[in-house]
């Protein structure tokens, strides 16, 4: 019995992640309930107060309180709770699965590809809307996929891979505090002149946190035929992108699927001209259930290694 009681504590941050992957599986918090949806909102009303039209220095200033105002007193209070609870593995069971989000995604490209099956743009753009910052109302049919494939990728990358890395490195609260400075920035984005140059400093902080795991889950991408040739395209492609992370993450998909993503992008009543990334193939119905297929085969694979390494970690100690 002590043996087996040493065993689960030596390996609790194991089983807590497999035991929140398999409770995120088996019942998902919808999207639209998430608490991370609510701390998307207050975040608008925020903004809303304290980004008022100053001058550039002024804005960013603005900016860095604002964000240092929505996370120093979360970290604050999930440390306090993390004290009071009477185990330890709960709490950090349950910020995991308030900091994953795997089942939207597939949600998405079900939803997307058989709406882009159908020709139904309406419910298409609709579908969209959620989860991207860029207007959807004239996106055509093309507009359509490279904005399904280009979420997808993001979505697994971040609420995913890049979740279960920094939970790997800092446990429930890191991982917690990762998704919700991905949210920050997501509402916050600089891409739309509104909150330029305001959510500069939380979009930096997520392109740093965003950095290792990224990078890391698009090698594990390229992996298998012409690895050479894919590693030198998607380092090429990634110069023009403005995020090192999420720029290489996108070409590696978008190279492995020879799918063209990138290019123009309306947000607000801005055009952004955006490189144009991956290879030649227009992103349609069945390119999204593949590139789906693809992110989920090698997220498995990031999993794994990232259970070995932990095993062997806490073995160790």
């Amino acid at each position: 019995m002590d043996e087996l009681s040493s065993l689960f504590y030596a390996n609790s941050a194991l089983l807590v992640m497999w035991g929140a992957l398999l409770f995120h599986w088996v019942l998902p918090i919808p999207h639209s309930a998430h608490p991370v949806t609510l701390w998307h909102k207050f975040a608008e009303l925020l903004a809303q107060k304290v980004n008022t039209p100053n001058s550039y220095q002024q804005s960013l200033i603005s900016g860095t309180l604002a964000w240092l105002l929505m996370i120093i007193p979360t970290v604050a209070v999930c440390i306090a709770l993390k004290a009071l609870v009477w185990q330890p593995q709960l709490f950090e069971l349950a910020l995991l699965l308030l900091a994953l989000d795997w089942r939207s995604s597939e949600k998405l490209t079900k939803c997307m590809s058989q709406a882009l099956e159908k020709e139904d743009k309406k419910l298409a753009r609709r579908l969209l809307v959620p989860f991207v910052n860029r207007e959807t109302d004239t996106l055509s049919p093309l507009g359509l996929g490279k904005a399904g494939v280009e979420t997808l990728t993001m979505g697994l990358g971040r609420n995913l891979i890049g979740v279960l890395f920094w939970y790997a490195i800092l446990g429930g609260i890191g991982a917690f505090l990762y998704r919700l400075m991905v949210e920050l920035a997501r509402c916050w984005s600089p891409s739309r002149a509104l909150f330029h140059p305001f959510g500069l400093p939380i979009i930096r902080m997520v392109a740093i946190l965003d950095f290792i795991p990224l990078r890391g889950f698009a090698l594990l991408i390229i992996l298998g035929s012409n690895v050479r040739q894919m590693l030198s395209l998607t380092i090429e492609q990634s110069r023009s992108w403005p995020l090192p992370g999420p720029g290489w993450l996108l070409c590696a998909v978008g190279n492995k699927l020879q799918l063209s993503l990138g290019g123009p992008a309306i947000y607000g009543q801005q055009k952004a001209i955006r490189s144009k990334i991956g290879g030649r193939i227009a992103p349609a119905s069945l390119h999204l259930q593949q590139a789906y297929r693809l992110l989920t085969r090698r997220a498995w694979i990031w999993i794994g290694l990232q259970s070995l390494l932990l095993f062997i970690i806490h073995q160790g100690l």
